[in-house]
């Protein structure tokens, strides 16, 4: 069922709701948080898709913002709030709300939001595109408890993982970073197997992308050694070779699907780790809305060492080292997400090795 609202108020928009759900026999609300998309309209349909498919894990009020900027300065004088209102089989599974505003009630974004967000659930605020450098003091950013950017939508995402540093609060985190969770995932897993020293590390992929500059700044933040970035045809992340005492450990990913884990002494082994898609991503971020720690210390820890060297050689290089230091978070921190087993391995190598 779909309603639609000219020249609306979010109390029009709150009673079409109920009206709704009254309409198609759900008066319960039944729904675990509410995401606010704030997007242009280029991008809406796309990111309205990917959350819809997200919601089938997370059922949830969706809140579409989409700031529509008049270029007549008559028109952005004049403040409209239009809505359409998504219930039921439209809005697949939770509800939808896609917001277009006018003029200057553009710069109130959140005056709009406010009264349509589900009560006592939480908000999660999604730039699939254009987000703020810094999304906590975004005055919407500021109703939400978990605040999603993607840095590869950027021009230059690999300078925006400075912006990022500089301006991180508890509760940000990147789909950049969630791409990565898998590869982080299946390099802890092979340093299970073994007890070996690490002594350095090489991270393989596209340029400029910044899940592989995440990737490598995760991993000499981690084990404490030092990681080089090289740049490849992609797609995406390729291969990461750690080097040991004892033999080369290898996960190399050429076609985007199918991975090759290689560890010295023991056979090769097909691992599936194909490129996910953007409602995957959502829907991993929206399974925990606690602050990501991890990625706080890998983006702090990473984007220093970056600073460092940039100041040293007076400007980049395709190919990035970063030095090793360890950081203040400890080894539980670093266990706490799914691919951080490393770091549990961590101390007893630097141990060896002194």
């Amino acid at each position: 069922m779909k309603i639609d609202l000219t020249d609306t108020t979010s109390g029009k928009i709150n009673k079409a709701l109920v009206q709704g759900r009254r309409a198609i026999g759900t008066p319960a609300v039944g729904m675990v948080l509410t995401l606010v998309i704030v997007t242009d309209e280029e991008n809406a349909y796309d990111a309205l898709k990917a959350a819809n498919e997200a919601a089938r894990e997370h059922p949830s009020r969706k809140l579409v913002v989409i700031k529509r900027v008049s270029r007549s300065p008559r028109d952005r004088a004049k403040a409209r709030l239009d809505a359409e209102v998504r219930v039921g089989a439209d809005a697949g599974t939770g509800e939808t709300v896609v917001l277009r505003l006018y003029g200057e009630v553009a710069d109130h974004a959140q005056s709009v939001v406010l009264p349509l967000l589900l009560p006592d659930a939480p908000v999660v605020v999604w730039w699939p595109v254009n987000a703020p450098v810094d999304p906590a003091g975004d005055p919407l950013g500021a109703l939400a408890q978990r605040r999603v950017t993607d840095t590869y939508a950027c021009e230059q995402p690999v300078a925006e993982l400075t912006a990022r540093a500089d301006a991180y609060t508890p509760g940000d985190t990147d789909l950049s970073w969630t791409r990565i969770t898998p590869w982080r995932s299946m390099l802890a897993a092979a340093l299970d197997q073994v007890d070996w020293r690490i002594t350095g590390a090489e991270v393989e992929g596209e340029g400029f992308n910044p899940s592989c500059e995440l990737l490598g700044m995760w991993l000499g933040d981690r084990l404490d050694v030092p990681v080089t970035r090289t740049a490849s045809g992609g797609p995406g992340l390729t291969a990461v070779r750690l080097t040991t005492d004892s033999g080369t450990i290898v996960l190399d990913r050429a076609d985007g699907s199918l991975a090759t884990l290689s560890i010295e002494g023991q056979p090769d082994r097909a691992v599936a780790l194909k490129r996910r898609d953007t409602a995957e991503l959502l829907a991993e971020e929206l399974r925990r809305l606690d602050p990501d720690d991890i990625y706080a210390t890998t983006l702090r820890f990473g984007v220093d060492r970056l600073n460092e060297q940039s100041a040293a050689a007076g400007g980049g290089s395709a190919a990035r080292r970063s030095a090793a230091r360890r950081p203040e978070a400890t080894a539980e921190q670093g266990a706490e997400r799914g691919g951080d087993k490393a770091s549990a391995k961590a101390p007893a190598r630097k141990a060896a090795s002194k």
